[in-house]
């Protein structure tokens, strides 16, 4: 660093991808090439990949909920880094080892392993006046300008306040999904809970091993068969085996219950002076602490920066925190906003930004979240085009230092995205068939266009085979 002290130290807890993104986007810019800033990411396994590096289910929670079938369900091409393509011929929707080749090859690429610690948590990171001071499992403590949280939210496991259950977990009559690798024999009548990637997975892949299954999902209509069935929530678990559904529907001798029922944010290196676990006080106007509901992180500018009065709001960025997204391109764009309130901490408008907080929760009032807990559940939770105009946004107002491009999201991805589950099922059709290699051998060689191609192609054959009725618009 040419002998100077840097002027800003950054943290990263977490080498993820969010964390990767951010140390890749950060160690591009002309402060780190100078020295002027410093980088440093902890992450508390032996590599990077976070949830898409396999691990045994032997702790509690599980290092990663990682199951062995858990192929991707957005296109690659949507999913990655905009700055890193998968390699040519990758599977359409590819494995999850795939996609930690590809990590460890980001990761690799550009020059970011030197940047982080291996096999080192961090225990704790407080505010202390001027900086925040983190301890690691090393038993160090040290002093950085800003920390950005890069740690996941698949990790604690969420489990369902319904009746009985508890008593099911107790005598092992029921697990959380974290815990599940591949099906195996847990009985003759099985139940799954959990309408999300992964019950729908697991539910599919039961059937193999039970000779009957039955999925609960919040408002589904009873359909199915002797083998299979598909009913509502469940409202109670009783200690003889029966289960209550919705519209009184009972399921009798239940042997076994998989609960994929989600996962709460968790920061556990934060104090409360820092975050508070609890349920959000009301939002006018905003309260003057931060919060962890365990649904969301409130109050947030841009989704990631804390409006809260104990800290510069500059100083502490979460990463990753939206769903239903296209994951890694908004990394990017989260960590090119990173960059400009790093380097200009005047540049977040916190009275702006808390308007846009107060804005989004009459919103959902008007979208019939009218109690704070219910938009709790949903105020992560991006509609229609709200994850393309806010990437748009934070790469527009981080262009504004300098650091960043101005890149805006390309048509193909909102086209290709709002089609992913038609995609991904014509890619199963393919791989039944023996079919998928051949449609993306050699694909992506010259650029990303190619896979745009690709995509088109296999939408219009999954029409010729009466999947879909309309092919969208490009």
């Amino acid at each position: 660093m040419h002998g100077l002290q840097p002027t800003k130290r950054i943290c990263v807890i977490g080498a993820g991808a969010s964390g990767l993104a951010a140390l890749k986007v950060i160690s591009d810019t002309s402060h780190f090439r100078s020295g002027a800033w410093s980088l440093t990411a902890f992450e508390s396994r032996e590599s990077v990949g976070g949830i898409w590096s396999p691990a045994p289910p032997t702790t509690d929670p599980p290092l990663t909920p990682l199951y062995d079938s858990l192929t991707t369900n957005l296109p690659h091409p949507i999913m990655a880094f905009m700055s890193y393509s998968f390699p040519p011929s990758t599977p359409l929707f590819p494995p999850a080892q795939v996609v930690l080749d590809y990590l460890k090859s980001f990761a690799h690429h550009f020059h970011l392993l030197p940047l982080i610690q291996f096999n080192t948590t961090v225990i704790s990171a407080k505010w202390d006046n001027t900086g925040w001071l983190v301890t690691v499992s090393t038993g160090e403590t040290l002093a950085f300008d800003h920390v950005i949280v890069a740690n996941g939210h698949y990790r604690l496991p969420r489990i369902p306040n319904i009746p009985g259950v508890d008593h099911w977990l107790r005598i092992r009559r029921a697990s959380h999904s974290a815990w599940y690798r591949s099906p195996q024999a847990l009985g003759h009548k099985v139940l799954v809970v959990g309408g999300g990637p992964s019950g729908q997975d697991i539910a599919a892949e039961m059937r193999s091993y039970a000779a009957v299954v039955i999925h609960s999902v919040s408002g589904a209509l009873v359909e199915g068969d002797a083998h299979f069935k598909r009913v509502g929530r469940a409202l109670r678990f009783y200690d003889d085996g029966r289960v209550l559904f919705e519209g009184d529907i009972v399921e009798e001798e239940i042997d076994y219950c998989i609960l994929a029922t989600g996962y709460k944010f968790d920061f556990p290196f934060f104090a409360s002076d820092v975050i508070r676990t609890e349920q959000v006080p009301s939002h006018s106007p905003l309260p003057p602490d931060l919060y962890n509901s365990t649904h969301h992180v409130f109050p947030l500018a841009m989704f990631i920066f804390p409006l809260q009065s104990h800290y510069p709001a500059s100083s502490l960025a979460f990463m990753g925190l939206p769903f239903k997204v296209a994951p890694m391109p908004l990394m990017e764009a989260q960590a090119c906003a990173i960059v400009r309130v790093i380097s200009d901490p005047s540049s977040l408008n916190k009275q702006q930004e808390a308007e846009k907080v107060t804005a989004r929760s009459q919103l959902l009032a008007r979208w019939g979240a009218s109690t704070l807990s219910e938009q709790a559940k949903i105020w992560l939770r991006f509609q229609g085009t709200e994850q393309w105009d806010y990437r748009d946004d934070l790469f527009a107002f981080a262009a504004q230092s300098g650091d960043c491009p101005a890149v805006k999201v390309r048509p193909w991805e909102k086209s290709m995205y709002s089609v992913k589950k038609v995609l991904r099922d014509a890619w199963r059709d393919l791989e039944s068939r023996g079919e998928a290699h051949k449609w993306v051998e050699g694909v992506g060689e010259n650029s990303v266009e190619e896979w745009v191609e690709m995509m088109e192609r296999l939408l219009k054959h999954a029409k010729e085979r009466g999947k879909i009725a309309v092919i969208p618009e490009a």
